[in-house]
């Protein structure tokens, strides 16, 4: 299941009087987050596409209705969403924001065959969020989702299926890029081995993809040969292995001293958010990205600790250590900290002169402050500098407004 251009879809639902008019969704375009992060089909129609500019898409189209994106909100109709879908089958798996996989096995004997069920809900969800969703049905998730990715997004009524036995008819003759999976620099590759189709790499001998991709190139053999023994699992994005952060700047950063603010501010919300969640990571990542997306620049490491930490100053010494080794002093656009090899923080090894416990009722005070007044309740200094993005993020959800 896919929303049809969920967010704008949404704000469609919340104003009507917009229904019959061209409608994005943007962030602000006075900040590099001022992209298209969603369009109606009536704006598409324009040429307007997602992840341009705002100002780009005014152009083509001057009557546009440009809305904020309310994060919340989405977060709120995708959960709706979601339990609407578990009236029909408890085996519902989110895959985003706004698609999900569902398995109807078991349903079918009391609603009728795929086709009607994917009707039915349809017009629930319609009718009780505004919603307009797609599906795609075949036998496992991975074909579905190029069905509905390929064919009902294109279809009419929005349902497109796909038996099995239609997969070497219906899939193989597409071009290569519309294999599930395979982005523009992997189609580079592909075609530069003369597969151009799904067809043609689903009939190439998969030891030779694993000699060119590794690991990746069976995965590719086996997506366009149909193959994905995964079950929708509903309880599939529980378990934690890694918790991380990255932001977006909204201008390119030049030099050390302005970086490191922001590096800060994410190694801070990524141990809260560790904290909050229980757990201490053993290894440290941060990456680095340069502001020219056709000559990327930038790096992303890691550094193993001693031992496991959630405390702010001891997870940040790491994340500079590694800043200082690998920057390349070019002008850096996208930050990003990682805290992985989770285990429980209810235990850990005390050393001699370890000023963990003061740090940590310290973060633990400071966290109670930001679940009670907000997280721009109380800052670091730095953070009100020019570089310091913590307090304009404190009212977003994931960079977006709520």
């Amino acid at each position: 299941m896919d929303c049809q251009s969920f967010y704008a879809s949404v704000e469609k639902a919340d104003y009507p009087q917009y229904k019959d008019r061209p409608l994005i969704v943007a962030g602000d375009p006075k900040r590099r987050s001022g992209i298209v992060l969603a369009a109606c089909p009536i704006a598409k129609r324009y040429g307007v596409t997602t992840a341009e500019n705002v100002g780009t898409a005014l152009a083509k189209c001057p009557e546009l209705v440009v809305m904020r994106p309310r994060m919340e909100k989405y977060i709120h109709v995708s959960l709706q969403i979601t339990e609407i879908m578990r009236q029909f089958t408890d085996l519902v798996e989110p895959y985003s924001i706004d698609e999900q996989h569902l398995d109807v096995t078991g349903s079918l004997s009391l609603f009728g065959d795929p086709d009607t069920l994917a009707r039915i809900i349809q017009t629930e969800i319609s009718n009780k969020t505004g919603v307009r969703c797609r599906f795609g049905i075949s036998y496992n998730k991975a074909v579905s989702k190029m069905a509905c990715d390929n064919f009902a997004k294109k279809n009419a009524d929005g349902i497109y299926l796909l038996p099995q036995e239609k997969l070497q008819d219906v899939l193989w003759p597409l071009p290569i890029r519309k294999l599930l999976m395979v982005g523009s620099r992997m189609e580079r590759h592909l075609l530069n081995m003369g597969l151009s189709t799904i067809g043609r790499l689903a009939n190439t001998p998969v030891q030779r993809l694993k000699a060119r991709f590794g690991v990746n190139g069976e995965v590719l053999w086996r997506l366009a040969n149909g193959i994905d023994p995964s079950p929708v699992n509903p309880n599939s994005h529980q378990g934690v292995k890694s918790i991380g952060h990255e932001m977006t700047l909204p201008r390119d950063y030049y030099s050390f001293e302005t970086i490191a603010i922001p590096l800060l501010e994410l190694t801070e919300l990524v141990c809260r958010r560790c904290r909050d969640k229980g757990f201490m990571g053993s290894v440290v990542s941060i990456s680095c990205r340069g502001a020219d997306f056709d000559r990327p620049t930038g790096f992303s490491r890691q550094l193993k600790l001693s031992d496991p930490t959630n405390v702010t100053n001891q997870v940040y010494e790491a994340v500079m250590a590694l800043f200082r080794k690998y920057w390349d002093d070019l002008p850096v656009r996208k930050v990003g900290v990682t805290l992985s090899g989770l285990v429980s923080d209810d235990t850990y090894q005390l050393t001699l002169f370890d000023e963990r416990p003061k740090y940590q009722a310290l973060e633990r005070a400071t966290d109670e402050i930001k679940r009670k007044y907000g997280d721009s309740a109380i800052l670091r200094a730095v953070s009100l500098t020019a570089s310091g993005q913590a307090r304009d993020r404190a009212g977003k959800i994931g960079g977006h407004y709520r």
